[in-house]
């Protein structure tokens, strides 16, 4: 059974625009990168990457800009530069195709941080051959992984552990007057699982309708808000 409200949230400010939610005990920060750190653990926990779609989609003559591959690298520099996780929790579909030339810019970028455990937890997306992730992820797991409190799967499963998952891309929509609608990735936590949004710029989402008990955050430019 989860936790919560017994933290008090942390208020965006210029240096800080995160969230903490209290969960199972355990204090996880909600980012505005979409993505959670997890402060004791010094782990970041981020899904749904999907490297390797833009450049799929590319190579097949749709013209993305190639800004918008470099911009999950930023973003991730950004997220360990400034955290310095000791591990890093991928929950699936990190590469979203075959082999491609975004495979080998990943491969560089992860050989700059030697020093941070990189685990992999597959998705339906992550077609790869296991051997290509020989020397870059550290541990890889087909189901799930259990770490504290917490059961970590790509689909959101059933587990007597509180399930930390992606898959859905969480997203809920926002009405304004005049029959104004807006569309906003989210943190979706129910009472026995919590759903990560989208890491990957090049995503889709699924609107999600919260019910009376789900702690529901919007990420809403730079910051995490509860709804």
């Amino acid at each position: 059974m989860k936790q919560k409200r017994n933290l008090p949230k942390l208020l965006p400010t210029k240096q800080n625009k995160q969230t903490i939610h209290l969960l199972c005990g355990e204090a996880l920060w909600l980012l505005p990168e979409k993505c959670i750190y997890w402060e004791k653990e010094r782990c970041l926990i981020i899904s749904d990457l999907h490297l390797g779609k833009i450049d799929h989609f590319r190579k097949n003559g749709l013209a993305i800009p190639v800004k918008a591959i470099l911009k999950n690298y930023e973003l991730l520099n950004s997220l360990f530069k400034r955290h310095k996780p000791s591990e890093v929790i991928f929950l699936g579909d990190l590469f979203h195709s075959d082999h491609n030339h975004d495979w080998e810019r990943f491969k560089g970028f992860l050989g700059q941080y030697a020093e941070i455990k990189f685990i992999l937890v597959k998705g339906n997306h992550d077609i790869l051959n296991t051997g290509l992730f020989e020397n870059l992820i550290d541990e890889i797991y087909t189901d799930g992984l259990i770490k504290g409190p917490f059961y970590f799967s790509h689909e959101p499963v059933d587990h007597s552990l509180y399930n930390i998952c992606g898959h859905i891309h969480p997203s809920v929509i926002i009405k304004g007057q005049g029959q104004q609608s807006l569309r906003l990735p989210c943190f979706f936590f129910e009472n026995s699982r919590g759903i990560l949004p989208a890491f990957g710029v090049f995503t889709g989402s699924y609107s999600m309708e919260p019910k009376k008990n789900d702690d529901v955050y919007i990420v809403c430019d730079d910051e995490v808000v509860p709804l």
